[in-house]
């Protein structure tokens, strides 16, 4: 209960009050007190829940502990957001060169791209455009599914930065992402003369040395790379635009070289499950946000199964088979994804053993850069049918003709990473599976069951700003606002703490940033649905 802490529900029952009787919902507290709520106000009582297992300390009726827990917590996060709006402050007041207005040649590549923009495309580019013309630094977070046309946008925005004069790092957390991502930016820009290079793991030291002096010449103008970017020696004078896929991917230590590059130049955040504390930053308000909700036209849901072990229906090899012989009949290519380096080749053997008539080949993160470039190229044309590999297909990677995935051990992946998964396949109009190899259901914590449910309830297309949502709510949003908020959230339970947060932060934007932060959320597109 908002006003008198955590009680026992103890049913609904009828009163008499004067000579009318009424439903109550009755409320048991500490010493066996009762409190009887009227209907009414339904509102001021919600249902506890934090992390799972916990049982709460239940509250004494008119005891001052609860208003202080309540004071306590809101306190600490004041403490904390202040830090956080402050910063939003800081860039708010600080200047950046703004964008040059659309020249003749943004128009031109815009209306090169090959597929029909859908609605929130549109708007989302138009949000990045305003935003880049201003002159305050952006900083906006774009929210698109997987295949929603995320990388197409960023394209367009680093053109506007490389027409305006300026160099763009584009960050990425994996090698095989960063030469997907320098490979599409290369056809996308190359007829217009803008200089694009990646610096990888995989690239020569001397080529590393290479580029590392012409990016200081200025004369390149796209940088792509992975955390290398981030070295001491990398400098990149005329740094106009910094956009960061799947930024929670990158680790605090990262997250903080960022801060300092950020204060001063746009920045473009792009992921299709949001960390709670990234997500929840820009609800309150501290970042802009654009949701990529449409599905480009023809996209079909994922079809996602969870298949445990003994489950009735014969082995999980079975269900294995006849997954990977129903995509080869129809032409199509499988992922096998193992996530134990050390015994993937017994994997692979498995998946031959089980499955002769596949092609099987193996990458993995621990390949020389040669080689796994060699396998996914050869994977690409086709030359293997199947790919038991390990995570590193995760972030952004798109082969079309993949469109069948098996997931081993599914357990031990978190939410964003199934996501994540599940996305490298089901990118065109093809009808593309999904399966979750399990232990028995039973012996599963009951997070990892959650966990996996969520994944398989959210199949539509565009669910994964949902998916992040559920994501809070599982994990208990511990991290909320950066530092550990688990204590409170133990104490009042998960929807309470929310409550105090809101209040917390719209307080906050009252008394101290009332001309930094509008009462709705900064910079949200027409389309965004929160």
């Amino acid at each position: 209960h908002i006003d008198h802490g955590i009680g026992e529900f103890s049913g609904l029952t009828k009163i008499k009050v004067g000579e009318l009787e009424q439903e109550v919902m009755k409320l048991l507290f500490l010493e066996n007190d009762v409190l009887y709520v009227n209907l009414n106000f339904v509102n001021r009582v919600q249902k506890y829940s934090s992390s799972d297992g916990h049982v709460p300390k239940l509250n004494r009726l008119g005891g001052a502990e609860w208003e202080k827990t309540k004071a306590r917590a809101k306190g600490r996060i004041k403490d904390i957001a202040r830090d956080l709006i402050r910063l939003y402050a800081l860039r708010k007041s600080e200047h950046a060169t703004a964008s040059a207005p659309d020249s003749h040649w943004q128009k031109e590549l815009e209306a090169s791209f090959t597929y029909q923009d859908t609605p929130d495309q549109t708007a989302t580019t138009q949000d990045i455009k305003r935003d880049m013309e201003s002159p305050s630094p952006m900083d906006r977070l774009i929210c698109g599914d997987v295949g929603f046309g995320k990388t197409e946008v960023a394209v367009r925005a680093a053109f506007k930065a490389v027409m305006s004069g300026r160099q763009v790092a584009v960050l990425v957390p994996t090698t095989i992402l960063a030469i997907q991502h320098y490979n599409t930016f290369l056809d996308r820009l190359s007829r217009y003369a803008t200089r694009v290079e990646n610096m990888t793991r995989f690239r020569l030291k001397k080529e590393q040395v290479r580029i590392v002096k012409e990016l200081e010449k200025g004369s390149i103008d796209i940088i792509i790379g992975t955390h290398r970017l981030l070295s001491r020696d990398i400098v990149i004078p005329n740094l106009g635009l910094l956009i960061i896929d799947e930024e929670h991917r990158f680790g605090v230590s990262a997250k903080e070289k960022l801060r300092k590059l950020k204060a001063s130049v746009d920045t473009l955040a792009m992921t299709a499950t949001p960390i709670p504390r990234t997500l929840h930053f820009s609800l309150i308000g501290a970042r802009d946000l654009s949701l990529m909700t449409t599905p480009p036209r023809n996209r079909l849901p994922i079809e996602t199964e969870i298949i445990p072990a003994k489950d009735g229906r014969g082995t999980q090899w079975d269900t294995v088979r006849s997954a990977i012989l129903k995509e080869l009949h129809r032409g199509g290519q499988i992922f096998f994804v193992h996530d134990r380096v050390q015994n993937i080749d017994d994997v692979a053997a498995q998946v031959k053993a089980h499955v002769p008539e596949a092609r099987v080949h193996v990458a993995h993160g621990q390949m020389t850069g040669h080689e796994l470039e060699k396998t996914m190229i050869d994977f690409l044309e086709k030359r293997y049918d199947l790919l038991v590999c390990t995570k590193i297909i995760e972030s952004g990677l798109d082969i079309p003709n993949v469109n069948t995935i098996i997931i081993n051990r599914a357990d031990r992946f978190g939410l964003a990473e199934l996501y994540q998964l599940r996305g490298r396949v089901g990118r065109t109009n093809v009808q593309a599976y999904a399966y979750l190899l399990v232990p028995p259901l039973a012996v599963l914590p009951r997070p990892t069951l959650r966990r996996l449910q969520a994944i398989e309830e959210f199949t539509e297309l565009g669910s994964g700003f949902s998916l992040a949502m559920r994501d809070l709510e599982i994990r208990g949003a511990g991290n909320l606002l950066g530092a550990e908020q688990s204590g409170f959230i133990l104490e009042m339970g998960f929807e309470m703490y929310e409550r105090i947060v809101k209040e917390a932060v719209d307080e906050l934007k009252q008394e101290e940033f009332s001309n930094v932060i509008d009462s709705k959320p900064a910079g949200t597109s027409p389309s965004t649905r929160t």
